[in-house]
């Protein structure tokens, strides 16, 4: 199983980073392998290649403003919450996906 995930706040300074951090641990119990990109404000970390949005099982976006470059999944259908439903509940977001 292979799910990548952009998160991106506002202010991009911590809400996109906790996160992210939680969608990896969550990942890690769950034995799912997950790739993150962070959109916040040190610019996009973690970059997700076209490739790689095309080849995953799942594509999830914990954001509160439209990601950037967003071609990138374009034709895909992404599931879309909000950065603090991927703080809160990392665990049941993604094992709607296993």
């Amino acid at each position: 199983m292979n799910v990548v995930a952009i998160t991106a706040c506002h202010t991009g300074i911590a809400h996109c980073y906790m996160a992210a951090d939680r969608l990896i641990e969550a990942a890690k119990t769950l034995s799912i392998n997950i790739k993150v990109e962070t959109q916040g404000a040190m610019g996009i970390e973690n970059k997700i290649s076209k490739r790689e949005f095309d080849s995953a099982d799942f594509i999830l976006l914990a954001t509160e403003i439209s990601p950037a470059e967003s071609d990138r999944y374009e034709g895909k259908n992404p599931t879309i919450v909000s950065v603090q439903e991927a703080i809160n509940h990392p665990l049941s977001l993604l094992k709607k996906f296993k």
